[in-house]
């Protein structure tokens, strides 16, 4: 019998290690799901975001009401436990950007879905713009926003000042509609934890919001900054620590998204925010078909239909050529792995791209990345949303361009001054004396709500639209956006006309657009060759 060589002996160990390890995995398998059916079926509910921030996360908030109109119906039964349709940025871009009646959006909508409850993102006291308005304006865009067909308010506010929310809360519960108090979560370390962000601030936040009278509680990771093992053990502890339904929205912008959200879910958490693939992933939310896939035959299966998900996103996929200018196509990645390190989100990094090239300062753009955190702590760590974000870039790079806190924006000086809200952590005697040497209101920041100081204003904008404004929701376009409201309202009564770039564009332009590409590349071809 011929001696087997020793190579072959070494194969045959190493195939049956492998053997023996896919057996164990099996194993382990099978115990796995043994484990998951000892777990109390929980089926994971899904707030569907296409319609709102999947839209505005991808393509600048430039999809139009025409284009949502043909799957209004199919995506009313598909199941979802509510639709995010309205609020933050689409007030301001559908009047000012496509010519359209932002109520109208929502009353069209409505009448094709009947059944899934509608959604908003609300700003707390800076409603669907960018300062604080008077209570008798939160009130009155409320009971409107209601009566066109929001049913659930998801009320947020940039610095988690939970003052801000005071009277919208009680004008939501007066309407009878569904409150949704929110934390935006932040970090001032690499993972939750430190001096400002930890857990016991999340849970004070939280429980706050709860005896406020929130039906349920958002937790708001618009950064995409929460890691899986921290939303995991977010999300368990408040569990124990609230009695309300939790829910959870993140952005993918970080690659983290999806991740997280199965970690959360492990932990407990009820609903989830996803958009339909097509308008997913980059900075918007985690795609909801391969999330339903992954929890099929779980304890967290969804129920809901892959097919049904599948043909909704063959239709944006159709209409979507008409957006692709919005689309950001300046990287060859869909996540942005810097977030990572600097916690920054892109918007930001845009804006102080943009005011250093007005300065020739490009340059120094590592110079505010070193800025930045110092310029956050100077301000109290505010969360890095609309507008806290948009104020601590702006100062950074004043901060570097002029020598610190020797040149301040009014909204810094604003901002101390606490016209925004009290910020996480209080600023320092130092910095407000710097911030507020020349301000006009005052040396002293105010310790009030910001809202106690601002005088009604309703009344003033119906005197100021009178003759051009035909109801109470054209009167809330003016107040909120005065300028670019009172040109919308011209061009809804045919009274100037709409301006040729505000126009639909068409699959058709679309067309033309890519056979004139081809033929001047073509032209070039033949020159070159």
């Amino acid at each position: 019998m011929k001696k087997i060589p020793k190579y072959v002996n070494r194969f045959i160990d190493h195939v049956a290690s492998r053997l023996r390890l896919v057996l164990n995995t099996g194993r382990q398998g099978g115990l796995e799901m043994e484990r998951m059916e000892k777990i109390e079926k929980k089926p994971i509910k899904i707030t569907d975001t296409t319609l709102r921030d999947g839209h505005q996360s991808t393509l600048a908030t430039r999809v139009r009401t025409e284009d949502m109109i043909p799957i209004a119906g199919e995506l009313d039964k598909v199941g979802f436990h509510s639709v995010e349709v309205w609020g933050g940025a689409t007030f301001d871009v559908t009047h000012r950007f496509l010519g359209e009646d932002p109520w109208d959006r929502v009353r069209v909508l409505k009448k094709l879905m009947p059944k899934t409850p509608f959604m908003m993102l609300l700003r707390g006291q800076n409603l669907v713009a960018y300062r604080n308005h008077p209570d008798d304006l939160v009130e009155v865009f409320v009971e409107k926003s209601a009566e066109v067909g929001i049913d659930i308010f998801r009320c947020f506010d940039a610095v988690n000042d939970e003052r801000n929310f005071e009277t919208a809360f009680k004008a939501i519960k007066r309407m009878g509609k569904h409150t949704q108090g929110t934390i935006c979560y932040s970090l001032t370390e690499r993972r939750m934890g430190g001096p400002v962000y930890n857990i016991n601030y999340y849970l004070e936040k939280a429980k706050i919001l709860q005896d406020m009278g929130a039906d349920s509680l958002c937790i708001k990771d618009m950064g995409g900054l929460l890691a899986p093992y921290d939303a995991y053990e977010l999300i368990k502890t408040l569990k124990k620590t609230i009695k309300i339904p939790i829910q959870l929205h993140t952005h993918y912008t970080s690659g983290m998204g999806s991740m997280t959200y199965l970690k959360a879910i492990e932990a407990g958490v009820d609903i989830i925010d996803t958009a339909l693939a097509p308008f997913a992933l980059r900075s918007s939310q985690p795609a909801a078909e391969p999330i339903v896939v992954a929890l099929e035959g779980t304890p967290w299966d969804s129920k809901l239909d892959l097919g049904k998900l599948l043909k909704l996103g063959e239709y944006l996929e159709s209409v979507a050529p008409k957006y692709r200018d919005f689309l950001d196509t300046t990287r060859m990645a869909v996540i942005d792995t810097g977030v990572l390190r600097h916690q920054i989100p892109g918007g930001m990094i845009s804006n102080m791209v943009s005011q250093l090239k007005q300065q020739n300062a490009l340059h120094r753009i590592d110079e505010v990345y070193a800025e930045l955190p110092q310029t956050r702590k100077d301000l109290g760590y505010p969360p890095l949303v609309t507008p806290t974000s948009q104020i601590v870039g702006v100062q950074a790079v004043l901060n570097v361009l002029f020598g610190r806190y020797k040149m301040v924006s009014l909204e810094t000086q604003d901002y101390v001054y606490g016209l925004y809200g009290r910020p996480p952590v209080p600023i320092s005697d130092e910095i407000k004396k710097l911030v507020l040497k020349n301000y006009k209101r005052g040396k002293e920041p105010i310790t009030c709500r910001p809202a106690d100081l601002i005088e009604p204003e309703m009344e003033k904008a119906k005197k100021e639209t009178e003759g051009l404004a035909k109801n109470v929701c054209d009167t809330l376009i003016y107040a909120l956006y005065p300028k670019t409201g009172i040109e919308f309202l011209k061009w809804k009564y045919g009274l100037e006309p709409m301006p040729e770039k505000l126009k639909p564009r068409t699959l058709e332009d679309v067309q033309k657009e890519d056979e004139a590409i081809t033929q001047a590349k073509s032209q070039v071809q033949k020159k070159t060759a």
